[in-house]
């Protein structure tokens, strides 16, 4: 017999009520203002410390004026795939732009980082013939990525790399990928790439890596972790990049060898079904790294702050986690002690989202403090003050 609409209602309805109890209840937060430090919600303006606008650039005059050029140029929608009329002189000059920055022989534009990961892993994977091996803290889109490529996943312990180097051993397919964020993104910490890329050459596994956290923020010129640890295209062939975050703009690419970006090109589903970017952001996103050459500051900035916060912390006992970068972890434990000090901190004034299962693992639902570099010292003193109201939250 077909269940009725009445029945799928009380399923979904109990399946609400179970996230509820468990502390993984997601609700949505409209905020009314530009991004920044500051941002205006309904419940009034709020000190923001959860943003990836690490640099803040999301409300750059500049690169608002160059979105507005290219609107009045190109209009709003870029009206198809790249593959039919979808891609404008904004898309390639952009891709061109970020060639010479990313010091690859091609990139290719995605609408969002999801789909560039999808991508990425479901077209080099080697579908059933092919072995998948990750790092098991990976952001969400890379898992899915192996999932969907019906490639078999091994995922090997957190930045371990005789983990992975024992599980690419025992390997007995022809293709391997290996595939790691550079800067995790629930923790702040950096993967420990050059050891991930020795043993990756050593046993035949192409290397891809996803840099959306540290592109903007390390490396000379803020080029990001591959640039920070001197790893060069013959070593890690495949990087993924995100507009969204440190560039403050939004939409995803991909670079690396020719062949392989020709590859993406033809076989990729998220890229080939999607509708291009506008090109309105792609003009967005070269002003951006234009900005990001020219106002260096703006990085010294940020790790001043991350410096700061983390002095802060240490003289309060606060256990934040090791991170050297804008991603400074604060473990609580249950999600439901996170979600109630994030209520009790966005009451005191401060945005600070809690992240919950399945998100981290079970047990270690916790306050992702992100830095920017439009944050003042000041505003730091106020996040530490109002933990400190909260201490029972975090004291061990």
């Amino acid at each position: 017999m077909r269940p009725s609409l009445t029945s799928y209602r009380s399923e979904i309805e109990s399946e609400l009520a179970r996230i509820r109890d468990a502390g993984h209840y997601r609700t949505l937060k409209v905020v009314e203002s530009p991004q920044g430090g500051l941002v205006r919600t309904r419940e009034g303006v709020k000190l923001n410390f959860c943003s990836n606008d690490y640099l803040g650039l999301a409300n750059h005059p500049r690169i608002r004026s160059a979105a507005i050029s290219a609107l009045d140029q190109y209009g709003l929608g870029s009206g198809a795939s790249q593959l039919v009329c979808g891609r404008s002189r904004a898309h390639a000059s952009l891709e061109e732009r970020l060639c010479e920055f990313s010091r690859r022989d091609r990139a290719i534009l995605f609408s969002t980082g999801y789909q560039a990961n999808l991508s990425v892993t479901t077209v080099l994977s080697g579908g059933r013939d092919g072995d998948i091996f990750e790092d098991r803290l990976n952001h969400a889109s890379l898992i899915d990525g192996a999932i969907l490529s019906r490639s078999r996943l091994h995922r090997y312990k957190h930045q371990d790399v005789s983990s992975l180097e024992e599980m690419l051993s025992m390997s007995a397919h022809k293709t391997k990928l290996v595939l790691t964020d550079t800067v995790f993104s629930m923790d702040g910490d950096i993967a420990p790439l050059n050891d991930i890329a020795a043993i990756s050459n050593k046993l035949g596994a192409l290397l891809c890596v996803d840099d959306a956290h540290a592109l903007g923020v390390l490396g000379d010129g803020g080029r990001g972790a591959l640039e920070e640890y001197k790893l060069s295209q013959d070593t890690v062939p495949i990087m993924v990049g995100t507009f969204g975050k440190a560039l403050g703009c939004f939409g995803a690419f991909a670079a690396g060898p020719d062949p392989i970006i020709e590859m993406l090109i033809q076989k990729a589903r998220p890229f080939i079904y999607t509708t291009a970017l506008p090109a309105s952001i792609c003009a967005a996103a070269e002003a951006a790294l234009d900005l990001l050459q020219e106002e260096a500051w703006r990085r010294e900035e940020l790790f001043d702050r991350i410096k700061y916060l983390r002095d802060c912390a240490q003289a309060i006992s606060l256990p934040l986690g090791a991170s050297t970068t804008p991603i400074q972890p604060l473990i609580v434990g249950s999600a439901k002690d996170a979600c109630t000090l994030s209520d009790r901190l966005y009451d005191d004034g401060i945005l600070v989202t809690a992240i919950r299962p399945p998100t981290v693992p079970r047990g270690t639902s916790r306050l992702r403090i992100t830095l920017s570099a439009s944050h003042s010292r000041g505003q730091i003193d106020s996040l530490i003050a109002a933990l400190l109201r909260q201490r029972k939250f975090w004291q061990s």
